[in-house]
C-alpha cells in the first residue's frame, strides 16, 4: 500500500538519496536534470521551489512512500491552470528497485483522487514517449484517453521520439 505526501523541507535527505541512487536509471529513460540539481543546495532549492509553487497553486509535488515509509517515487501535478481550464499536467518517476510492482499505477490513482477532489481540478493531461510501454499502460489503466501524437517532438539521447498525448477528466465532467 502506498501513500502520497507533499514535498517538504523534512524530505531533503531522503529526496537527495532517492535522486542520486536512481540518477542513472532515470537518465536512461528521460533527459538529465542539470548537474547543479545534484550539487550542494540543489535539492534544497528544488524543495523551496516546490513549496512556493504549491502555495501559489501552480504545481503540487508529492513523494510516493511504501507502508514502511520508504521513498519509492515522485508524482507531480504541474502547470496548474485555474481560470477557464482547471487543468494540470501529470508526471511521475518510480525508483529502479520499485519498478514493475504496480507502484506507478497506484500512485496515479491516488493523485487523481487528490486532483479531482482536494484540488478541484477538472482535466489532467499527460505525455509519454510512444515507446514507453510501461507509462502507456499506467495511463490507460487509470482511464486516460489518447488525444494526439506529436511526431519526432522530443529528443532523448540524440534520437527524436514521438510523444503521445493523453487526458483524463474528473468523473461526471
Amino acid at each position: 500500500m502506498l501513500s502520497l505526501h507533499p514535498v517538504s523541507e523534512r524530505d531533503v535527505v531522503a529526496l537527495r538519496r532517492f535522486e542520486i541512487d536512481n540518477r542513472a536509471f532515470f537518465e536512461s529513460h528521460i533527459n538529465a536534470r542539470p548537474p547543479a540539481y545534484y550539487d550542494a543546495g540543489g535539492i534544497e532549492a528544488a524543495v523551496v521551489t516546490a513549496l512556493r509553487e504549491a502555495a501559489a497553486d501552480i504545481g503540487h509535488q508529492y513523494l510516493i512512500r511504501e507502508a514502511d515509509g520508504e521513498l519509492v517515487g515522485r508524482i507531480n501535478l504541474s502547470h496548474v491552470r485555474r481560470r477557464h481550464f482547471h487543468s494540470c499536467e501529470l508526471g511521475y518517476r518510480i525508483a529502479e528497485r520499485a519498478n514493475g510492482r504496480g507502484h506507478a499505477k497506484e500512485a496515479v490513482k491516488l493523485v487523481l483522487a487528490k486532483a479531482f477532489n482536494e484540488l478541484g481540478l477538472v482535466r489532467i493531461e499527460a505525455k509519454a514517449r510512444a515507446g514507453n510501454l510501461g507509462s502507456l499502460k499506467v495511463l490507460r489503466h487509470n482511464g486516460f484517453t489518447e488525444f494526439g501524437r506529436s511526431m519526432r517532438s522530443f529528443q532523448l539521447h540524440d534520437e527524436w521520439e514521438d510523444m503521445l498525448h493523453f487526458e483524463r477528466r474528473a468523473p461526471g465532467r
